[in-house]
């Protein structure tokens, strides 16, 4: 049965235990056997993976709980709006798009989601793992979290290397061999993990790159085809250059970028276009 957003299911329960599962054996397992917890480098370290884990968790919560953004009830676009150079409309008939299960018109970027069944601005994906949508008003935080994830993974797998190459002798080790054991099984269990979580940063590094969403991608694949087989060629609307795109997505404060904050510019129901750009100004 699939859950109501924000609330909890079998995933969202299942990334829980694999974060305590994880921040248990790296500080109280492989931090003791390595470095030992009585030594100053074992209580820095303790000390900064226990604020790592921290840090995930309330990016997760957030991205669990933030409203991924919802077009306004009677929101109708603006087609004499001098300011809106782009509409989108749909492909086969050239109307503006409507949603026929909301009952509304589609701002710029939206799309339908069937699992939470509303419309959500700037639609990138559903996300199983947090039982939600990852859109405009959530997307910053999403990215932000698989960004602490990934570090932390790596800074875990870390430690268990350690622990597992060069331990600390065995009459000041508080744990017996099993924890050796327990270590291994970790460190099998979180290496394809670190490995697809790198990967899907990687894949919205580049889609924020390009100021595309997931759903934009494909879309955009697909529009370039046709505009090569009639000879003409595909530039995507909304992307304005590596740093406006940055800004669009992390927030015009550089400082503020890594923050678990989201403070994405626009209210999402509209979007600069390259087409916005006075053709004098260079690209970036």
């Amino acid at each position: 049965m699939r859950g109501r957003p924000g609330y909890l299911t079998l995933p969202i329960v299942s990334v829980l235990a694999a974060i305590g599962y994880v921040y248990y054996t790296a500080v109280f397992l492989a931090v003791p056997r390595w470095l030992g917890l009585s030594t100053a480098a074992g209580v820095a370290n303790a000390a900064a993976f226990t604020a790592l884990a921290a840090a995930c968790l309330a990016t997760y919560a957030v991205a669990v709980r933030r409203d991924p953004g919802r077009v306004p009830p009677g929101y109708v676009p603006d087609v004499e709006d001098a300011e809106s150079t782009v509409h989108e409309i749909k492909r086969k008939s050239g109307d503006l798009r409507y949603c026929q299960k909301c009952c509304h018109y589609k701002p710029p970027r939206a799309h339908h989601c069937r699992v939470c069944k509303r419309c959500v601005l700037k639609m990138d994906h559903h996300c199983i793992w947090i039982n939600n949508c990852v859109g405009h008003e959530n997307y910053k935080i999403f990215l932000v979290f698989v960004l602490y994830a990934v570090v932390a993974s790596f800074y875990a797998m870390i430690l268990i290397i350690g622990s597992v190459v060069h331990s600390v002798p065995k009459d000041e080790q508080s744990g017996s061999d099993s924890s050796r054991t327990s270590i291994i099984i970790c460190g099998v269990i979180l290496s394809p993990l670190a490995l697809a979580l790198a990967v899907l940063l990687g894949w919205h590094i580049y889609l924020i790159l390009q100021n595309k969403t997931t759903i934009e991608y494909h879309e955009g694949v697909r529009a370039m085809w046709l505009a090569e087989k009639g000879g003409d060629l595909y530039h995507h609307p909304y992307d304005l250059g590596v740093y406006d795109n940055l800004i669009s997505v992390l927030g015009p404060n550089i400082f503020c970028w890594l923050c678990p904050i989201s403070n994405t510019t626009g209210n999402g129901l509209w979007y600069r276009t390259s087409y916005d750009i006075p053709k004098s100004t260079p690209p970036m």
